[in-house]
Order: structure tokens, then sequence, then C-alpha cells
């Protein structure tokens, strides 16, 4: 006994199947549903629930400018000007993107640019705002930069400040985020505190660096080193662990700062910034 197939469910078929031919390939699939990435947790106790770095000893009243414009998300500048903010009487300000061009940078001690995109703030400030920048060091300013900061103070790139005598060692710049070890080296003891041994640091594509030999600009001076490696994306293997996490170097007359990774925003490590501020505002280290 034949099953009878029943009529509209022929002509659907039929139907279905011609669009498909005529457009040369098979009926779209529903789409998958997106799932989100999780979210970045930083736990509490990454450095045993204590302070790793000591309040500084010296202190300024401070008055620091903070680039804010894109390449710079807010919350990372948010992170940030809290930690200055703990230095007594220093003052943050925010300027935006296109007013690095014109700005009397002379009215602040040290700028500051924190994470996000190096390529992203440099273009954002255009050439007349990164020199602006490169001069007020030249004659004295200081400058921190964080991740993305510490991208656009090298030497390497055409859209760079070059106020470092640093470069990149792979234009892989996508190697992921985690938390690094590091350990301070003697002239990190004495910038940030007597630490000795490894600490954990967030860690999110900050720059490798390696020396970039201009013979226009000093040496910079390693303050810690990476001792653990993260290497996603294709990244190279191998060239993070012992390179420097955090390094000083002078520019002219100014004092510039560097950090790879995040301790802006790692538990235990809340002095880190401002001992570093600090020091790029003109008080010396200990």
């Amino acid at each position: 006994m034949r099953t009878q197939f029943p009529r509209r469910l022929f002509l659907t078929v039929l139907v279905l199947g011609a669009a498909s031919l005529l457009h040369g390939q098979p009926a779209a699939a529903a789409p998958k549903a997106k799932t989100k990435a999780a979210p970045f947790v930083i736990p509490p106790d990454v450095n045993g629930l204590k302070s790793i770095i000591a309040a500084p000893e010296k202190t300024k009243a401070l008055k620091v400018a903070i680039f804010s414009g894109k390449g710079a998300p807010n919350d990372g500048i948010a992170h940030v000007t809290a930690r200055i903010e703990s230095i007594p009487q220093a003052t943050v300000t925010r300027v935006k993107a296109a007013d690095w061009a014109t700005i009397d940078l002379k009215a602040f001690d040290l700028v500051v640019f924190s994470g996000g995109s190096g390529s992203a703030q440099a273009e954002s400030i255009g050439e007349a705002g990164r020199n602006n920048v490169r001069e007020y060091v030249r004659n004295g300013g200081g400058y921190v930069g964080i991740c993305a900061g510490a991208y656009l103070a090298c030497s390497n790139f055409k859209w760079g400040l070059g106020i470092l005598n640093a470069g990149t060692v792979s234009s892989k710049w996508q190697r992921g985020r985690g938390f690094m070890d590091i350990e301070l080296t003697e002239e990190g003891r004495q910038l940030l505190g007597d630490v000795r041994g490894t600490f954990k640091v967030r860690y999110h594509n900050g720059p490798i660096i390696k020396p970039a030999g201009r013979a226009d600009v000093p040496a910079y001076t390693p303050v810690a080193f990476f001792r653990s490696e993260i290497a996603d994306f294709g990244s190279p293997v191998g060239v993070m662990v012992n390179s420097p996490a955090q390094a000083l170097g002078t520019f002219g007359r100014g004092r510039v700062f560097i950090s790879s990774p995040h301790p802006e925003n790692t538990p235990g490590l809340e002095h880190f910034i401002p001992r570093a501020v600090l020091w790029a505002g003109g008080v010396d280290a200990p």
C-alpha cells in the first residue's frame, strides 16, 4: 500500500528547491546565536590580599594631564586617575584629543597616556599633538605610558613619539591577556620599594620591547622583567620571559616611564603607578 504524499507539502518543497537552484546555493540555514565572551575577572587575592608595593615616602602636589579620546577607554582612564589622585594634592586634568596640538603643557608636571590603542591615540592627537608632547618632554616634562601609552613612546613606529630608545620585538602585538609574573630589578627596587621575588600583574597585549639602537637617545633602564609568558593568536613564543615589563628613560631633560602591563587595577599594586608618576614628575627615588 502506497502512502500518498500531501499535495500542499509537495508544492512547498518544489518552490524551495527551485529557489535554491535559482541562487546557485542551498537554502540558508538559521543563523547561529552569537555567544558573548566571558568577562575578564580580576581576583582580589591575585597577590595574596596584601600590598606588594608600599606607599611612596616622598610626595609632591603634582599637576597631571591625561589623554582622553579615541584609543583610551574611559574605564582605563578612571583607574589610572584614581591611582594618581591617591597622591596628596595631586590633580588630574583630562585633555581631549583635539587639544593636544595647542595646549601649553608647561602648566603640568607630567602627561599620561593610559591603555587602549597606541596607534589610535597617536592618530587622535595628530602630528602637531605628537610634536607638542615630544617637545614638552624634551624640555623637562614627564611622561608615563601604560600599555598603549608605552607603545606610543616607542621609536619603531612612524606614528610613535620616539621618546624612548625602544622598539617592539614583533609586529604581532596581540598576545592575549592574563596575570603575568614579574620581578623588580635593582633599579626597580630603588624606585618602587625593596620587593624581592615575583608577583602578579594584569597584562593585556602590552608591548614586548627591546633596545632600538638609537644614538641620539639614551638607553632605557628596565625596572621589572616578565618571568612568565602568554603567546596567543600566533604571536611568537619565547620572547616575553626575561623581557622588560616596565622601564624608564630620559629624553632631553624629561623623564619617561612605561609599563607594558596594567598595575593600576591589579590588587596589591595600588602604589605602583603613584610611585612611577612621582618619579616622572621630578621626585627622585629613595
